[in-house]
C-alpha cells in the first residue's frame, strides 16, 4: 500500500517537466511514471506477480537523435537468478528515429542493467542492438543480443527477440486498442526460447478532465508457452503464466 500511495503522490508532484524548453527549440526532454499490478516483459513477470513503480527520462533532438533512461523495482534477480540481492532495473539507451515516407524507423542500443550482488551467479546485464519500423497502426522490431550473457543465460550472444504490435485508435474516444505477438529465441540455451502475446486497451483520462491531462489508464492479458521446468522461480512462481494486469501511467 506505501508504494501505491507514494507513486500516486509522484505522479500528481511532477505534473510538470522539470526543464522547460523554448517553443521553438530543436531540444526535447520528456518523463513519465507509472504504477502497475504486475511488471510483465516479453511476456515473461519480472516481479513475479507483485506491484511495480517506474519511470523514465527521454531526450529528443528534432534531428531524431534521442536518448534516455528508465528504471523499476523487479523481483527475479534474486527469486530466480539467485543474485544474493537486487531488486533495480535501470536501462539507459539511445538511437535514432525517421521516416520514409508513410514508414517510420527506429534504430539504437539498448542496456538492461540490474545492480546488486551477483553471489557467483550469472549476470543478468544485458545490451542490445535493435531496429524497428512502423506503418499505420501497425509495427515489428527486431532485438539482438551482443552480451556474452542474455538476461542470465551464459553463453548466449546471439540471442533474438522479434516482435509485432498493432495499435488501434477508436476514433477520438481517446481508447486505443493493441495486440503484440513476440518470440525470444536464446542462442545455446535453446530450453528457455518460447512465444508470448497479449491484448491491450488503455485510455486517455484526459479526455475525461483537463486536469488528467497526460494521465493514462490500460488494462492487459499476457501468456506465453513457455516451458514451466525451467521459467518457474524460487518461490515455484511460474514467472511465463498467463495474467491479466492493469496501470496508471502519468505522462510529464
Amino acid at each position: 500500500m506505501k508504494k501505491i500511495v507514494s507513486a500516486l503522490m509522484l505522479a500528481g508532484l511532477v505534473g510538470t517537466p522539470a526543464v522547460v524548453m523554448a517553443e521553438d527549440s530543436p531540444h526535447t526532454l520528456s518523463g513519465n511514471v507509472t504504477l502497475t499490478s504486475d511488471y510483465v516483459f516479453r511476456g515473461i513477470s519480472q516481479t513475479g506477480g507483485d506491484p511495480a513503480i517506474q519511470g523514465g527520462l527521454d531526450y529528443t533532438h528534432a534531428s531524431g537523435i534521442y536518448l534516455g533512461t528508465w528504471a523499476s523495482n523487479v523481483g527475479w534477480i534474486e527469486d530466480y537468478q539467485g543474485y544474493a540481492s537486487g531488486n533495480m532495473e535501470i536501462d539507459l539507451y539511445g538511437g535514432y528515429r525517421g521516416a520514409l515516407g508513410p514508414v517510420s524507423y527506429d534504430v539504437g542500443i539498448i542496456g538492461y542493467f540490474y545492480p546488486g550482488d551477483e553471489a557467483g551467479a550469472v549476470t543478468g546485464d544485458t545490451t542490445e542492438l535493435y531496429v524497428g519500423m512502423g506503418w499505420k497502426w501497425f509495427s515489428a522490431k527486431y532485438s539482438y543480443s551482443i552480451s556474452d550473457e542474455t538476461f542470465g543465460f551464459a553463453n548466449s550472444d546471439g540471442s533474438d527477440y522479434l516482435e509485432i504490435n498493432a495499435s488501434y485508435p477508436v476514433g477520438e474516444s481517446g481508447l486505443t486498442l493493441g495486440a503484440h505477438w513476440g518470440t525470444f529465441s536464446f542462442e545455446n540455451n535453446g530450453a528457455q526460447d518460447y512465444d508470448d502475446w497479449k491484448i491491450s486497451a488503455t485510455y486517455d483520462m484526459g479526455k475525461l478532465s483537463g486536469l488528467m491531462s497526460g494521465v493514462t489508464l490500460g488494462v492487459a492479458y499476457t501468456d506465453t508457452d513457455a516451458d514451466s521446468a525451467v521459467w518457474t522461480d524460487l518461490n515455484n512462481q511460474f514467472l511465463g503464466e498467463d495474467t491479466g494486469m492493469i496501470w496508471i501511467s502519468k505522462a510529464l
